[in-house]
Formats: C-alpha cells, sequence, structure tokens
C-alpha cells in the first residue's frame, strides 16, 4: 500500500513539472479511451484546428463564448475549409456568451456551409413567449466532435488567451487583469466520442424545434459500484429535475474517505452539493478548494468572499489563484474519480444552465488532475481568518448583498 501511494504522490509531481512547461500533458489510456489535458487555451486550439482540418466526415462544435480574436478566426477557418469540402458542419454558441462577436464571423461562416445557430435568442424568447425564463438559460457546454473518434470537452471556450501569464501581461495588451485563464479541456480518441455526439444531435433536435428524447440512462450506479477504470458522461438540463449535476455530483461527495479538491472558477454550492461537502468534512475527509484570487465576475467573487468565514470555521482551506483567472471545473475525489467539464458549483450552473460533465475513475488521470490542482495552489494565497477580518466595511456590505443575490447571479 505504501509503494502504491508513493507511486501515486510520483506521478502527481510529474504531472505538476508538466503543467508548468506547456499546458498539455502526455496522453492517458482509460478503458482503450485515450485522453488528452490541456490547461491553456494555445495548445487546445492548435490541437482543434488540426484535427478540424483532417476530418472526412463531420465537425459538430459547440461553445458558450465563440470570440472574433485569433483563436475564434482559425477556428472558423477550419471549420469553413470542411464546409466548402462537403462535410457535415456544425457550430452552435450561445447568444450571451459571444454577445461580443462581430455577426459577420457567424454569417461568413454559414454563406461557405457551415449550419450556425445561436442558442436561445432575444427573439426566440419572445416568440416562445418565455422571456426571462428562455433567455435566461444559457448553452454553457463546450464540445467538439470529429468524425466518430475524435472529441473534446471541459470548460474551455474559443477564446485567446496564449502568452498571458500575469497581470502585468493582460495590462500591456489592453485586456482584463483576469486574462490569461487557467482551465482544463480534455481531448478523448475513441469509441465513447459518440456519447459526445448525441449530446450535440439532442441541441440539435432542439434548435430545429424537434422534441428531444430523454437521452440515455445516466450510468450513475454502474459509476460508483463498476471497479474498472471507465469514462462516464451526464449531459446535464436542469431543467428535469433528473438531468441536474447534483445527481452525479452528491453520490461522489458521499463516497470520499481521505480528501476532495476543487478547483473552480465560480464558487457558491448550493442545497445537496454544500450539505454533503460539510458532512464529508465532519467526517474527516480533507477538503480543498482553489478559486480565482481575482474574478472576471465580480459579483461572484464577492458572495464567495462572504462565505468564506463560513467554509472556514468548518475546516475546509480555500486557495485565491493570484495573477491569472482560474476558469476550471475540476474535482478529485481521493485517488480515484476526477470530474471535468463545463459545470461550476453555483447556482446557475446546477439549476439553470446546460452543463456536460465527465467522471473519470483512473488513478492516473486522479493523478493528473490533481497535479494541476497542485499547480494552481503553489500560485495561490491561502485565504485565512484573518484575511477576512480585514475587508473594510464598504466590501463586506458588498460582500453581503451579493451572497443575498447568489441565486440569480
Amino acid at each position: 500500500m505504501h509503494d502504491q501511494l508513493h507511486s501515486y504522490d510520483s506521478l502527481v509531481s510529474r504531472v505538476d513539472r508538466s503543467v508548468e512547461q506547456d499546458g498539455r500533458l502526455p496522453p492517458l489510456l482509460v478503458n482503450d479511451q485515450q485522453l488528452t489535458l490541456f490547461t491553456e487555451s494555445g495548445p487546445m486550439i492548435e490541437a482543434m484546428v488540426a484535427d478540424i482540418r483532417a476530418a472526412k466526415s463531420r465537425v459538430w462544435m459547440e461553445s458558450y463564448i465563440f470570440a472574433g480574436d485569433a483563436a475564434g478566426q482559425a477556428i472558423a477557418d477550419a471549420l469553413i475549409d470542411r464546409a466548402q469540402a462537403g462535410l457535415d458542419v456544425r457550430l452552435m454558441y450561445d447568444t450571451v456568451g459571444s454577445f461580443s462577436t462581430p455577426a459577420a464571423l457567424f454569417q461568413s461562416m454559414g454563406d461557405a456551409g457551415v449550419k450556425v445557430h445561436a442558442f436561445h435568442t432575444l427573439g426566440e424568447a419572445f416568440w416562445r413567449f418565455s422571456l426571462l425564463q428562455l433567455f435566461n438559460q444559457r448553452n454553457h457546454r463546450k464540445l467538439l466532435i470529429i468524425d466518430d473518434q475524435i472529441g473534446y470537452f471541459g470548460g474551455m471556450n474559443i477564446v485567446d488567451q496564449s502568452q498571458v501569464q500575469s497581470a502585468a501581461d493582460a495590462k500591456r495588451r489592453r485586456l482584463p487583469a483576469s486574462s490569461g485563464w487557467r482551465d482544463v479541456h480534455v481531448r478523448l480518441e475513441g469509441d465513447k466520442q459518440r456519447q459526445l455526439a448525441e449530446a450535440i444531435s439532442e441541441l440539435w433536435k432542439y434548435s430545429e424545434h424537434r422534441r428531444m428524447t430523454r437521452g440515455r440512462r445516466w450510468p450513475i450506479r454502474a459509476m460508483l459500484r463498476t471497479p474498472t477504470d471507465n469514462i462516464y458522461f451526464f449531459d446535464c438540463r436542469p431543467m428535469f429535475r433528473y438531468r441536474r449535476a447534483q445527481r452525479v455530483l452528491v453520490p461522489l461527495i458521499r463516497r470520499a474517505q481521505r480528501s476532495i479538491t476543487i478547483s473552480m472558477a465560480y464558487f457558491i454550492p448550493i442545497g445537496q452539493v454544500l450539505r454533503e461537502l460539510i458532512r464529508a468534512r465532519r467526517r474527516g475527509v480533507k477538503i480543498r478548494v482553489i478559486i480565482p484570487g481575482e474574478s472576471d465576475v465580480k459579483y461572484v467573487q464577492w458572495a464567495t468572499r462572504h462565505f468564506y468565514s463560513y467554509l472556514l470555521a468548518r475546516g475546509i482551506r480555500i486557495y485565491e489563484r493570484q495573477d491569472q483567472m482560474l476558469h476550471s471545473k475540476a474535482m478529485v475525489i481521493d485517488d480515484a474519480y476526477s470530474v471535468v467539464g463545463s459545470c461550476n458549483l453555483d447556482p446557475r450552473s446546477l439549476r439553470t444552465n446546460l452543463e456536460f460533465l465527465a467522471v473519470v475513475r483512473s488513478r492516473s488521470v486522479a493523478a493528473a488532475v490533481l497535479g494541476i490542482c497542485r499547480h494552481e495552489m503553489r500560485n495561490s494565497r491561502r485565504v485565512t481568518v484573518d484575511c477576512c477580518t480585514k475587508r473594510t466595511r464598504l466590501q463586506t456590505t458588498l460582500d453581503r448583498a451579493a451572497w443575498a443575490m447568489r441565486r440569480l447571479l
């Protein structure tokens, strides 16, 4: 047992060093599926462009943000190239997430034969007489499939975050201080890609005003009881209670015996997820939460900061990532389960937005994700009780107000 723990720690350390070098980890094999983890957008965009240009039959993509910058243009050019070659090329972007993207970019893709769809436009909300409910629900998924073997999933949008390593770098490029985002995204090569394709296909039915099917039964029981390595996908549609992310997260947290490590862009857990985290801590599970020190959504940061005292009093360790915005949505339970996807631990992801989660049962993948988290912790400031007491009265008031509005953020 001691030797197993030693080898596991060695693997975590190797991953930690690899993350520092190029933002792309060596491929890992899980049940005949090859997984490559990315922590920086530059290498991921390069890999996507290469895979898209090599496509032979289809390219389907979903992205919350599809920016009009160098990354967006590179992906758009590759999609246009494949559409003009006669392939089935589709792009679904979110109306709110891609609000600042020039319409001309999407128009150019549409003119070239790419099937382009904007998810839940304002006009659609009016047409369906559901302005608040429909327009408030966003497609937060980040998915890509190429042909029948390659797929991508995780937390990265199509945005150019390359060459931004600190707040100073962002300032020089006239970007927000939160630029240079740290994230986790996965390239999958294997036959389980068809489950990603099914998720995209179902949402395309919805976009064409066709009835969506119930989809495949969620493999929660198999995820918890099967002892062999495997990957489990969860297409989260919170409008249906039985399709909410907490149905996946709660049993995993209950299963924790030693440690839970969470790297999260927006951390305001609610309901059963929060209750199970507290219960896990009471039974002695070590819980570490890494969040951005400077968030791109200030109101969420304020609400989370109001929450610090509650978490610290219950023995949960909190780390604020410095210099770069932490945008990942990853969790490691003990040394067996890893959760990677688009779902934050906040009310919007848990109750409103469309999300996509992958749970991987694999010690090697758990070591890889934990190595990524350790890299973030090493570049973080640990939050203490003193940090909470040193806030100004104005900031305390703003934090409290944001917390009161947390379900609307």
